[in-house]
This record gives structure tokens, C-alpha cells and sequence, in this order.
């Protein structure tokens, strides 16, 4: 049995996670978490506000914001238009396919990039047929991504279900920053739901159509140098497949360090890698080993519409090779300009200046007599339009033409001239920057499981790291026929309880068994009361990685389990090693 298999059996089988809707046959991209697969998720969250949010909490914060979006958000942000991917239907069974990953599998090539003509192309070409059916593949077209639904009873009024958590946060920027006191660099962080219309959902957990995500929109001053927020870390290491070594053929990354890759241009801006080197570390957090994670630049034509630069983190898994864990994008202005544009807000930032200054700048200067005289009931619109123009495109028509067109009427140097003014200016007003780094939370938990899977001497064991464990420590009465040992058992599981722990308790079966189980789930350390406990107040902690036990009071068990799980101590710091 591969890995993979063996690892979907013990989710269903101990709660990990299942399909959905199994009793009417499922439905594909859609899975539950079962207990342990909810406090596992859990755990990961927690640990990823650790990393992003609580580290960071002197510039990042977090807020939440609705599932559901009206259409004009999605319209202003791109997603209505680009958020889609190529779609084929097979003309014999009519079945519908991801047309990249028909393409991908019938001849081994990469396809992202490729416009529906060209995978309609080679489909031909190659004379791909039907994964299915073995039938005629039709035409590639374009399928959007989006869910679509109504908001309320009223016809037109178009709402999406969110596919990224992104669009709440540039939405809500404005009041963030304020509430924040206008400060930048400000991170706007995020946890909630998103949901992505996948064509033909595959790779289990991997590729979800409904998914919770964990993102941070960072914003900062483009002209500000920000290496000061590297320092420390200039010599974090990274492992980068770059877009130019793609394109000239390489396929292992390259090991830079953070400052090099700056240097050379493989990543454009210190945020950017910073996000990176953080996204690093949390994941090694999760388990996975530094060679076994490298971050691919996207090429042009790979890029979402938003993006200047974006890397992919990857972790190598068994069953699919390397599979996408985070996005890292360079969103620049796109998001903040569009929304200012499709909403009519105003969603600069003010930058004062350390002393007043004098500038020149051009300004529009209209004779409203004039244009009133000539224009009559139009001229107010002709104003309005003119009050929302460059003065550099006006100057530019009325050198070139002798006038300039504004709502379907010729202005000309008698209606309208530009002049070069000096002021005095105590700052100026631009648009923020940002940088995302992007993760799904399912993907990790099955990356998770995975790098935890082990076999020791026929049993297996889970080894999570002890934190994000679903059960941090397992209690056990060596037998249940002892009133005394069972009493005891039970006062140590509710003192853990009480003290913030989530325990598992079990008195049935014989111990040996109940090890196997409690490490089977991943339960880092087990604490047994046994009859020694009842005459000298001693109890055994047992090492799920090692199974090395120690002996210590009972009365020290809180603080030792705190020490293990949280603490990262040994067992051997915790008691007297127990013989055999």
C-alpha cells in the first residue's frame, strides 16, 4: 500500500478526515474533518497567527471580514474577468475535464500559461482522447471559478462567494489604517473560508473547492528602503527555483541566501523575502525538513493578472511529487487603484514631509464663462469631467490638436489652458504597496500527516511535532479494576484539563494496546497511574517518539507535560528513567 493510501485509511479510521456527503456517494472537492483533523487544523492556525500575526503584532493585525462579496468587488479586483481556468468536454460522454491536465497527463508537458487555442492545438495534434470514454475531445474554452449566488430576493443584485480572503482586507484598508493611527508599514492578516469552483477537484486535501485560508496583505511605502526589516536574517537560507533558470531549462533550485537573492535580482524587494524566510520557518515548524521545501517563481504568463512577482512554495510529498503550500505575490498598487477606481474612494495614504516644500505642478484652468457661454446645459458635466483629468494629457491635446475632446465636445484654448503653478506642500498622498505571503490550511494538514507517518517495529506512529498535536497528552489507569488507580487517573486528567490541555483518556484494553492507540493519533506523551502510584505518589510519563519512560511525582505532572509539549524538554529532563 503507498504512503498516501495508508495515510487516507487512518484519517477515516481515527478521525482525520473523510469525504463529504459519503452516505450519497460524495462530492469531489469537498471533504470533513473529523475531531482529530479539527483540533489538528486548529493547532496549525494557531501556530501560523504564532508566526504572522502574534510575532508581528507590533505592525500586522487581524480581521475578519464576509464569505459573500457583491459583484463589483470581484469586477474591480479582476477575478470576474481572469479567475479562470480551460475546460473541455468529451463530444462522446460529455463529461467535462480540466483541459491543462488532460493535456498534462496524456503527454508529460507543462501547460500553465497556455491559452485555450494552443491546448486545443496539441489536443488535436496528439490526438488526446477522452480520460474516460476514450471518445473525441471538443473545443478548450474558458470556465470562471467563481460561485456565484444572489444577495437577498432582488434580481441583478450579483454576489460571489470569495476565492481569496484578499479582496475583504484591500476593501477595508482604509479603516484599518486609521484605526491603526496611519501607520505603514501596517499587515492586514486574515483566517476564514474561501470557495474556488474547481473543474475536476483531484489529489484529495491537496486541491479543495471549499478550503480555509490564511493570508496577510502587507502594506508599505514603495519609496521607503525597508532592508532594515532583514536585519538578522541576511543569511537565512533559501532554496529558489528561479523564472530565468526555469526558462533556460533548470529544474533544481539554486541555495541562496537571503541576502544574495536580493542582490541578484531573484527576488525584486526585501518584504518579499522576508514573508519568504518566515513561510520557511513556520512550515519546518510543521515538520517538513529544509530539502524538502524550495520556493518556484512563477514565469510572466504564469502570473495571476495581479502580480509583478510570485513564488510558490512547494513540499515534497509522496504521492504528487511537489505540491504548492503558500503563494508569496508582489501585488504592488493593483488592488488598492482598482477598488479606488470602481468605488470612487479615495484609498491613498498622506506622507508628511520632514520640512514644507515648494513644488511646480500643472493645473487645468477653465474659463467657465466661456465654456458656458459656448456649451450651456452640458457645461456642467463638461466641468465635472475636466476637474478629474491630468493636466498633462490636456496639455498634450491642446499642443498636438488645438483641442481637446470631453464629453463628446471640443474644447479648445479659448475654453481651457494649462499653467505651471508653485506651492507649498507638507507632504504628498500615493497608493501603498504590498506584498501577500497565502496558505491553505487543509493542504497543511495533510502535509502534516504525512511528514509524521511512521513505522516502528510493525505499529505506527504519528510523530506531529508536539504542538500541534490534537491530543497533547494521553492519561491511563494501568488496569480499571483498582478503584484507587482509576480515581487517581481520573483527578490527573481533569488537574490537565483544567490546566489548558486537551487530553486523552482511556481505561479499556490492555496498556500496551493503548499506547499503540495513543500513538497511532499522535498523542506526544502518556502519563500512566500504576500501583506504585498509590504507594509512593509516583506516576510514568512514556515518549511517544521514543517510548523511553521516567518516574516522577504526581504533583509535577502539569508542569512536566507543560515542559514537554510547549518547552521542547527531553523526557529524561522531566524524572528518573524507568528500567526495561
Amino acid at each position: 500500500m503507498s504512503l498516501y493510501k495508508e495515510i487516507v485509511e487512518l484519517a477515516k479510521r481515527r478521525g482525520f478526515f473523510w469525504p463529504s456527503y459519503e452516505i450519497y456517494g460524495g462530492v469531489g472537492g469537498l471533504y470533513d474533518l473529523g475531531p482529530l483533523g479539527a483540533l489538528l487544523k486548529q493547532r496549525i492556525m494557531e501556530k501560523w497567527r504564532k508566526w504572522f500575526i502574534q510575532k508581528h503584532q507590533h505592525m500586522v493585525v487581524e480581521i475578519e471580514t464576509p464569505v459573500i462579496m457583491p459583484s463589483k468587488v470581484l469586477e474591480a479586483s479582476g477575478h470576474v474577468e481572469s479567475f479562470t481556468d480551460p475546460i473541455v468536454e468529451c463530444t462522446n460522454c460529455h463529461r467535462m475535464f480540466r483541459a491543462d491536465h488532460v493535456v498534462e497527463d496524456a503527454v508529460g508537458i507543462k501547460t500553465e500559461g497556455l491559452t485555450p487555442e494552443q491546448l486545443t492545438r496539441i489536443i488535436r495534434e496528439k490526438n488526446i482522447r477522452c480520460p474516460a470514454c476514450g471518445g473525441e475531445l471538443g473545443e478548450v474554452r474558458v470556465f470562471n471559478l467563481l460561485f456565484q449566488t444572489q444577495i437577498g430576493p432582488y434580481k441583478g443584485n450579483v454576489g460571489y462567494l470569495r476565492p481569496e480572503a484578499a479582496q475583504g482586507m484591500f476593501v477595508a484598508f482604509k479603516r484599518v489604517y486609521e484605526s491603526m493611527r496611519g501607520r505603514l508599514p501596517l499587515g492586514i492578516g486574515q483566517i476564514g473560508r474561501v470557495a474556488r469552483n474547481e473543474i475536476s477537484p483531484r489529489q484529495g486535501m491537496i486541491r479543495l473547492r471549499e478550503f480555509t485560508i490564511m493570508e496577510v496583505e502587507f502594506f508599505f511605502d514603495p519609496e521607503e528602503d525597508y532592508n532594515h526589516m532583514i536585519q538578522g536574517m541576511e543569511g537565512e537560507r533559501l532554496r529558489i527555483l528561479s523564472a530565468k533558470d526555469r526558462m533556460e531549462g533548470r529544474e533544481e533550485p539554486r541555495e541562496y541566501t537571503l541576502r544574495e537573492a536580493l542582490e541578484q535580482g531573484v527576488i525584486i524587494h526585501p518584504l518579499l523575502g522576508y514573508w519568504m524566510v518566515i513561510a520557511r520557518k513556520f512550515v519546518e515548524e510543521l515538520g517538513v525538513p529544509y530539502e524538502n521545501q524550495f520556493f518556484e517563481e512563477k514565469l510572466p504568463e504564469e502570473r495571476a493578472h495581479y502580480a509583478s512577482q510570485t513564488f510558490d512554495q512547494l513540499v515534497k510529498v509522496e504521492r504528487w511529487g511537489w505540491v504548492e503550500v503558500s503563494g508569496h505575490a508582489y501585488r504592488g498598487d493593483y488592488d488598492l487603484s482598482r477598488h479606488m477606481k470602481f468605488s470612487g474612494q479615495d484609498l491613498t495614504v498622506f506622507k508628511p514631509y520632514p520640512e514644507p516644500r515648494t513644488v511646480r505642478r500643472k493645473r487645468i484652468v477653465a474659463n467657465k464663462q466661456a465654456i458656458g457661454r459656448t456649451f450651456k446645459s452640458k457645461a456642467p458635466r463638461i466641468l465635472e469631467e475636466l476637474s478629474r483629468m491630468e493636466p498633462g494629457r490636456v496639455e498634450e491635446a491642446l499642443g498636438e490638436n488645438g483641442y481637446i475632446e470631453v464629453a463628446g465636445e471640443r474644447l479648445t484654448r479659448e475654453h481651457v489652458h494649462v499653467e505651471v503653478v508653485e506651492e507649498k506642500v507638507a507632504g504628498k498622498r500615493f497608493i501603498p504597496h504590498v506584498v501577500e505571503p497565502s496558505f491553505g490550511a487543509e493542504r497543511l494538514v495533510y502535509v502534516a500527516l504525512e511528514y509524521a507517518y511512521r513505522k516502528r517495529e510493525g505499529r505506527t506512529v504519528l510523530s506531529l511535532p508536539r504542538d500541534i498535536a490534537p491530543f497533547q497528552v494521553a492519561v491511563f489507569p494501568l488496569v480499571s479494576n483498582v478503584e484507587g488507580i482509576v480515581r487517581e487517573a481520573r483527578r490527573l486528567r481533569d488537574l490537565l484539563v483544567d490546566a489548558g490541555f486537551y487530553v486523552f483518556y482511556d481505561e479499556s484494553g490492555a496498556i500496551g494496546r493503548r499506547y499503540a492507540r495513543a500513538d497511532e493519533v499522535g498523542i506526544p506523551v502518556s502519563v500512566t497511574v500504576d500501583h506504585q502510584t498509590l504507594e509512593d505518589g509516583t506516576v510514568t510519563l512514556r515518549d511517544r517518539d521514543t517510548w523511553r519512560q521516567v518516574r516522577l511525582p504526581a504533583t509535577r505532572v502539569v508542569e512536566a507535560v507543560e515542559r514537554f509539549v510547549w518547552g521542547g524538554a527531553e523526557l529524561e529532563e522531566l524524572g528518573e528513567p524507568v528500567e526495561g
